[in-house]
């Protein structure tokens, strides 16, 4: 299992833990253990990619570190403060910030607008919503703001999510999830299906995040993503995490043969 790393990645500027995940079980919709004894810890301002073929636990450990789906046992604690299945509005409002794997069905509401998809966790707070009404200046100057500053289009912040390319809606809702105040920012996949440019302008402001000392939880089966991005690099497989490297201590095809099982296959046949 994956533990807090004693000795901190030379090109991080990692400080105190701010997600600490104890020997966490996580089901499946049909009741099977899909994550198994997890156990890891991420700093401030680093990130831990985790890497693994799809299938092998990874959605359904974010939907437990989410609030998503109920833990079957384990602790994940944030700040110091023990968050398991705790509801993902109470969740988010202690500084999680989520970029689903699935944007339509998750990270966004199709028929809502753009300026609205932009406040959706936040639009019962200030300054968006007093006494329950919507404050509809704040609104818009936020969507304003964010269609210009994560350069979304068309511009029209009036229309409606479902007429945006796939790549809009990402940048949709990566604007929504980054320019709030967090401290841990979980990121599934978040440049799939995206054209270069755009990739990269997300890869540059996830490392901004972590540059302002926010903890990154990045999973994705796009190796490349990993290795350019992660401080520390975690395998998943079969629902474990089952090897963890420095980034600087590791290739491209050491981490490939480990996603597929060969080497754990290997020395587990050893060991026996």
């Amino acid at each position: 299992q994956v533990a807090c790393a004693d000795r901190l990645p030379p090109f991080a500027r990692a400080g105190d833990v701010v997600l600490k995940v104890q020997d966490l079980i996580v089901e499946d919709d049909e009741g099977k253990t899909a994550v198994q004894e997890v156990s890891f810890c991420i700093r401030s301002g680093e990130i831990l990619g985790l890497a693994g073929v799809h299938g092998n636990g990874q959605a359904e450990l974010i939907k437990g570190l989410t609030g998503m789906q109920k833990c079957a046992s384990g602790k994940i604690v944030v700040n110091g403060k023990d968050l398991t299945n705790l509801s993902p509005r109470k969740i988010f409002e202690c500084g999680l910030a989520h970029i689903p794997e699935d944007r339509q069905a998750v990270g966004m509401v199709e028929n809502f607008t753009v300026a609205d998809n932009l406040i959706l966790n936040s639009y019962h707070q200030e300054p968006f919503s007093r006494k329950f009404i919507l404050k509809k200046a704040a609104r818009d100057a936020n969507a304003y703001r964010l269609r210009d500053s994560y350069d979304i289009r068309p511009p029209d912040i009036f229309t409606s999510a479902s007429h945006l390319s796939g790549g809009n809606q990402q940048k949709m809702v990566i604007a929504r999830e980054l320019s709030r105040p967090i401290e841990l920012l979980i990121a599934a996949h978040p440049t799939r299906g995206l054209d270069i440019g755009s990739a990269d302008a997300i890869h540059n402001q996830i490392l901004s995040k972590r540059d302002q000392g926010c903890a990154i939880l990045l999973v994705s089966a796009d190796l490349d993503e990993i290795l350019s991005l992660a401080d520390r690099i975690g395998v998943i497989f079969k629902g474990r995490i089952i090897r963890e490297f420095d980034r600087s201590e590791t290739t491209k095809e050491e981490v490939g043969f480990f996603m597929m099982g060969e080497k754990h296959e290997a020395e587990t046949a050893e060991d026996r």
